[in-house]
């Protein structure tokens, strides 16, 4: 990778302090003007709509989603970010350490629905569209910079994480998108302080963070260029690292029932034969990840670096769930790469290669273009379809049957009622209760099983203890405690 650009100060000066800054020829039209802040509404409401209609359909995964509701819960109540969902007593901060979560409980505690955590999610993500679009428009112009910010919206990494449950990570986005352009224009001391905080949203962003320090350093040359801007960067570089290591060592193994941390067998293969990422599917993730979003130009910004301690953990992680494009787990790249693009497109619109200029000016439509196409595939397409916005009776019998168990019942249940159940109950996963006896036991029917038969199930789980059927309705079964 190579520098594209030096950044470009509030002043019109490169952040070198070496002359005028030199943008790219588009950046003489207009100013972005509001097109960030609209453009971040709009996604709102479009991410929102995603988010509340899954819900109300019952389509969420639900199980992270509980498991967050039950910490946050928690912090609202003031008292510990206990988890039950990960096993009765377990304080989320002995999974992963995301205190920043906590943030959300006073919302939480005037509306206590897992739909807040959905609308918060989509808040963030939104948000982080904003300084994207700035800076895109500020190298490249209001047209080319809106286009830039149409396509990291509608990127197929923040649509599948808008549309898996919700996540911490969502704290990440907007604190990544944040610090980088800050960094890109040369605005060392916000960098730094926008980068700070990703320690609080998940273990291993200490890391992401010490890289942004790295580069900061590369931008200003080492320190030659402006020493108290390296001096803040390594700082920033020794603080994440500092923070990963003692969360990793200390903090999370503090809070764990064990005493350790328990995702190092995704790393060790838990003893037994580990599985590692096959060629190809690394390649497809990074093919994924660059060309559709940025169409390659995104290798000629050291920005990218910043990507590395994530697919990193992501590709040396012996779980498979890692590696491909499923899931939340590249939504963090997306501000990345697309900041990456636009500091490339500035560096490129000046090239002295013909062909270079030409692809760099075609680039911002052909970007916005694929996201677009792609989206006719991707969970957003779904907002197009009347199905959408209606709930099935299926849905509709399921919560009622759930609604006649008492709030503050201890339920064992399987993945579709927690979303409904986590927020007033007491709610244990099904088959790892570790002797909690519960009150009622809520299930899927499946593979043509009688109510009766998942009684009997149920009895055997736990023995001693009698378990009837309370009703059956909406392809669910809940099942009560008599003796």
């Amino acid at each position: 990778m190579d520098s594209a650009t030096a950044p470009v100060t509030a002043h019109g000066r490169s952040a070198a302090g070496t002359g005028p800054a030199r943008r790219s020829p588009g950046a003489r039209l207009r100013a972005p003007g509001l097109d960030p802040y609209w453009l971040g509404g709009v996604l709102f409401v479009l991410y929102t709509a995603l988010s509340v209609c899954r819900h109300r359909r019952m389509l969420t995964m639900s199980w992270d989603l509980g498991i967050f509701e039950q910490a946050i819960r928690g912090y609202a109540h003031l008292t510990a970010p206990v988890a039950d969902l990960k096993g009765p007593g377990t304080n989320i901060l002995g999974d992963h350490f995301s205190p920043v979560t906590a943030l959300i409980a006073p919302l939480y505690r005037v509306f206590p629905t897992p739909v807040t955590l959905l609308v918060v999610q989509a808040a963030l993500f939104a948000l982080s569209a904003v300084p994207v679009t700035r800076l895109a428009a500020h190298l490249l112009g209001r047209g080319r910079g809106l286009a830039l910010g149409v396509a990291y919206g509608l990127s197929w990494g923040v649509q599948r994480a808008v549309d898996f449950d919700f996540h911490e990570i969502a704290f990440a986005m907007p604190l990544l998108a944040f610090s980088l352009e800050a960094v890109v224009r040369g605005r060392w001391r916000a960098a730094v302080l926008w980068a700070v905080p990703l320690v609080l949203v998940k273990e291993d962003l200490g890391v992401t963070a010490a890289a942004i320090g790295a580069l900061i350093l590369l931008r200003v040359r080492g320190g030659r260029r402006n020493p108290r801007a390296a001096a803040m960067a390594a700082a920033l570089t020794a603080f994440g690292l500092a923070a990963t290591a003692l969360t990793l060592g200390v903090i999370i193994p503090g809070f764990n029932n064990s005493g350790a941390y328990d995702y190092w067998n995704k790393l060790s293969g838990d003893g037994g034969p580990a599985p590692v990422i096959p060629v190809d599917t690394a390649l497809r993730t990074l093919a994924w990840t660059l060309l559709p979003t940025t169409g390659l130009l995104a290798l000629r910004s050291p920005v990218l670096v910043v990507a590395l301690p994530t697919l990193g953990w992501r590709f040396v992680s012996h779980d498979d769930h890692y590696w491909g494009t499923d899931w939340h787990y590249s939504a963090v790249l997306m501000p990345v790469v697309f900041i990456a693009l636009a500091d490339a497109l500035a560096g490129a619109g000046r090239s002295r290669r013909p062909w270079l200029r030409r692809y760099a000016r075609q680039l911002p439509a052909a970007v916005v273009a694929a996201a677009l196409a792609m989206t006719a595939s991707l969970p957003l397409y779904g907002l197009t379809l009347p199905e959408t916005y209606r709930i099935p009776e299926n849905v509709r019998a399921t919560e009622r049957l759930l609604e006649r168990i008492p709030d503050g019942a201890v339920v064992e249940a399987d993945v579709a009622p927690i979303s409904r159940l986590a927020g007033r109950c007491r709610v244990l996963w099904i088959g790892d209760t570790r002797g909690v006896v519960p009150d009622y036991v809520a299930l899927r029917l499946a593979d043509g099983r009688a109510p009766a038969d998942l009684a009997g199930d149920a009895q055997r789980m736990h023995p001693g203890t009698v378990f009837t059927v309370l009703g059956s309705d909406g392809g669910h079964v809940v099942l009560r405690r008599v003796g």
